[in-house]
């Protein structure tokens, strides 16, 4: 079976993370080399890297270059003694290539220093070391423990536009050079490793996809190679129904349907980055959620098809939302206002997730808010507008709200003690929506978690 393997921060966290990831990743390397072939491994920064690499870009900013320098340092350290804890003969090869990385990238920090600004583009470019670096630990690990291996530079494969911090893969020229760079080395039954997050233009300048945006590489490479399964290795046991740190005790969800999978990824479920399924659902590739430390649990598995439930699949919040309430007595009769509102945020890139109306008001939520004042400076110009900060949308999905009515009453009734500030349910009929306080979040979720689960 060809799969694509994506291990996230906790899976290559420290030495005995990567020891596990190494076992599995033998495991199934043992299986596919029966049949000629290997599985492709994308892996993430080192845990709290990408977070690290942040902090150095706002030191930049800040000017403090001694700051900077040293926290580079630190993450320099921390890179070469894992490296030196799970490799042995290409020990000295790949310490060399990760002070290389990071002394390139120490000049650039102090290039930021002096210009006092980093751009998205520079942004881009310091954050993709994280993967860099930690993809060519794994590739020479996997290889001095027996597993043929080879590292391949994710930005000669990844092909996306310009825009920076969030983007998007061109799939023609990116399957182009995954069959050509990628099949070739999985072919011979080695293994392939790539760092996910990162891409490159046309032209060859770094991208990155966002954050979480490891998952969405591994899906965009099984999708290029139409692989049997892409895997996500994290540090739970899959899919669960509600957040763990808001819910106690949650369930696994042993099966999901894309559209549920991407409804709750949508709306906030950590454990599945929101564009993970949509190259899998082209191809239709079955896409599993698997537990690094548990590597024997059967985790979640995602399909076209919903497998029939009694019940909901999950619940999922996004928290730090922002509801911008829009009213104007001019919308009374009138055509082009909703079109004229929309392209606002069109305009500004910023994405909008509930949208309720009435006959004078529009109110939406964002969780995107770089550019709100602009936003509303926008608005403002044809209509009313107000902010009210500090909210969150709590999601319940499931194929079974198509087929059985009682449920949202249900989920209402179970909330009764809770101000909601906006409910919705989408046309597809496979989540409710309600917009609420983020204070009242721990009380609504427990409670929607007692009535279904």
């Amino acid at each position: 079976m060809s799969v694509v393997m994506k291990f996230g921060g906790t899976s290559v966290a420290d030495p005995e993370a990567i020891s596990r990831l190494i076992a599995i990743v033998r495991r199934q390397w043992e299986v596919a080399r029966a049949s000629g072939s290997a599985p492709v491994v994308v892996v993430s920064a080192l845990a709290g890297v990408t977070d690290a690499l942040i902090a150095v870009t706002r030191l930049a900013e800040d000017g403090d270059s001694e700051g900077a320098a040293s926290a580079l340092h630190r993450l320099v350290e921390r890179h070469v003694a894992v490296a030196s804890a799970v490799t042995n003969e290409r020990r000295s090869t790949v310490i060399e290539e990760i002070r290389h990385e990071f002394a390139e990238l120490n000049g650039l920090a102090h290039a930021l220093t002096v210009l006092r600004d980093v751009s998205p583009r520079s942004l881009d470019a310091v954050l993709a070391v994280g993967e860099l670096a930690s993809s060519r630990i794994v590739a020479a690990a996997l290889a001095d423990c027996g597993v043929p291996s080879a590292w391949i530079d994710a930005r000669t494969v990844l092909v996306t536009d310009a825009e920076h911090a969030a983007a998007a893969p061109d799939m023609i020229e990116t399957c182009g050079r995954t069959r050509a760079h990628v099949a070739p080395v999985t072919a011979s039954s080695t293994v392939a490793v790539l760092g996910g997050f990162i891409g490159s233009t046309a032209h060859g300048v770094s991208t990155t996809l966002g954050r979480g945006g490891s998952d969405y590489s591994a899906s965009i490479f099984g999708a290029c190679l139409g692989v049997d399964e892409i895997q996500i290795w994290t540090d739970v046991d899959g899919m669960l129904t509600a957040d763990p740190r808001v819910v106690p005790q949650p369930r696994v969800v042993p099966h999901l349907s894309f559209a549920e999978a991407s409804e709750l990824a949508y709306f906030g479920a950590k454990v599945l980055h929101p564009s993970t399924i949509l190259p899998a659902v082209t191809k239709n590739i079955p896409v599993r959620i698997l537990n690094s430390r548990r590597p024997d649990s059967p985790g979640t598995l995602i399909t076209a098809q919903a497998q029939p439930q009694a019940r909901l699949a999950a619940i999922a919040c996004k928290r730090g939302v922002t509801v911008i309430d829009i009213t104007s007595t001019r919308m009374l009769m009138a055509h082009g206002f909703l079109r004229r509102l929309f392209e606002v945020f069109e305009r500004l890139k910023t994405a909008v997730d509930v949208v309720t109306t009435s006959e004078v008001s529009v109110s939406v939520t964002v969780d995107d808010t770089r550019r709100l004042d602009a936003i509303v400076d926008n608005l403002r110009s044809f209509a009313e507008v107000g902010c009210e900060p500090d909210m969150a949308i709590i999601s319940i999905v499931g194929e079974n709200l198509r087929v059985d009515s009682s449920l949202f009453g249900r989920a209402v009734t179970s909330l009764d003690s809770v101000p909601l500030r906006l409910v919705s349910q989408a046309a597809s009929r496979r989540n409710i929506t309600f917009v609420l306080r983020d204070v009242d979040v721990p009380h609504a979720m427990i409670r929607l978690h007692d009535t279904f689960f």
